[in-house]
């Protein structure tokens, strides 16, 4: 049993996932900027909809290095064909660490930063009223 039409139909699919990945990631980042930008800045809205395209194009790229791999290595391998698909795989490497970079501040392999918690600040208590009963009494023994 020759198995060579499934390792091809097998790397056509992992190119079609990526493809697909890019195309539906696209479209549903700019569906969420457009249905909920709502309440959002220009620039935080701007933020939100790169980091969505820029997760869809990782994912993507990263369907299509596994099917250059499953081609390479199901074709009878040439000397030429590694040494393409090794340009292949550091182009697309490449690209993967610049959108991580661009995207998430930091290397692939450094610990993620915690961001602050963006809470909004405390309104002030009304006037004549303090925020707490225990920063009255602190204040009047001093």
């Amino acid at each position: 049993m020759d198995i060579r039409p499934l390792i091809s139909l097998s790397a056509r699919l992992m190119e079609l996932a990526g493809v697909g990945s890019m195309v539906l990631g696209a479209l549903l980042g700019t569906g969420l900027l457009l249905f909920r930008r709502q309440g959002l800045s220009a620039p935080e809205a701007y933020r939100r909809f790169r980091l969505n395209l820029g997760r869809a194009i990782l994912l993507g790229l990263e369907f299509l290095v596994a099917a250059d791999i499953i081609r390479t290595v199901s074709d009878q391998p040439t000397l030429s064909g590694v040494l393409v698909l090794g340009v292949i795989v550091l182009i697309r490497t490449f690209l993967s660490f610049t959108l991580t970079v661009e995207l998430e501040g930091r290397w692939p392999w450094q610990p993620e930063r915690k961001r602050p918690a963006t809470t909004p600040p405390a309104l002030p208590p009304p006037p004549g009223k303090l925020a707490r009963p225990e920063a009255a009494g602190a204040s009047a023994r001093h």
